[in-house]
């Protein structure tokens, strides 16, 4: 009896400890191997993280974004240091919409796009498409490459004043307009698309067709795991 007690004592005891373990890793900020805080390879990166906020196409803050954090993978944010570089040559910087997302975001994205009676965001980021058909455009997914930690979705501003330059759409606009390859855009828009696209082309990312902002490190080190801790 006394050695099943004492058994059954070491084992709770153990398993408060590591419970323990466990909140002391999770509220200290600590991140997986192989990701980093982008803004400390990048002094000068700024963001304004629409997930940690009301201002997405769901209209509230999302699964996941604990904190107003820009995470990356070691590779995609040195690649990202390099477009930065290039870019503050010009006076201009590039500003992060987001970067690393946990999977749990992407079930509330699919979630949410499954409810066709939640429409309240549709006048500002889907006024031309019926809710029922973002699968089927490849708006919404439910895996994206954000989740594996080397996709990024970023513009350019001024690192004098702040402005942001206009390339044509909104940041999440579900619609033709925000194609990569979209012809009824000005020849000064189309051409801060094309230097968004060329620069980071030439330091490994991939763009996506459908949305201008949109980039994966072409050799991504995690390209078929899908992480999901939180963003603290």
């Amino acid at each position: 009896m006394k050695i099943s007690y004492f058994i059954k004592l070491l084992t709770v005891i153990l398993l408060v400890s590591i419970s323990n373990q466990v909140k002391a890793q999770e509220n200290s900020g600590t991140l997986p191997k192989g990701f980093v805080y982008a803004k400390e390879v990048i002094p000068k990166l700024r963001t304004d993280l629409r997930y940690y906020s009301e201002n997405n196409f769901i209209g509230k803050p999302i699964d996941g974004y604990n904190k107003p954090k820009c995470i990356l993978t070691k590779e995609a944010a040195q690649a990202l240091k390099k477009v930065q570089q290039d870019f503050e040559k010009l006076g201009f910087g590039l500003l992060v919409f987001d970067a690393y997302r946990p999977q749990r975001a992407v079930n509330q994205f699919v979630k949410w796009a499954q409810d066709t009676t939640d429409t309240k965001m549709k006048n500002q980021y889907y006024p031309n498409i019926d809710k029922k058909d973002l699968f089927k455009e490849e708006y919404i997914a439910a895996k994206s490459g954000h989740s594996r930690g080397s996709t990024v979705d970023l513009t350019i501003v001024s690192l004098k004043t702040g402005h942001i330059l206009d390339l044509g759409s909104d940041f999440d606009l579900f619609d033709k307009k925000s194609h990569v390859n979209f012809k009824n855009v000005t020849k000064n828009q189309r051409s801060i698309r094309l230097m968004l696209q060329r620069r980071m082309v030439k330091h490994g990312f991939k763009p996506h067709e459908k949305e201008w902002w949109h980039f994966t490190l072409a050799k991504e080190p995690y390209p078929d795991t899908y992480f999901d801790f939180s963003i603290e």
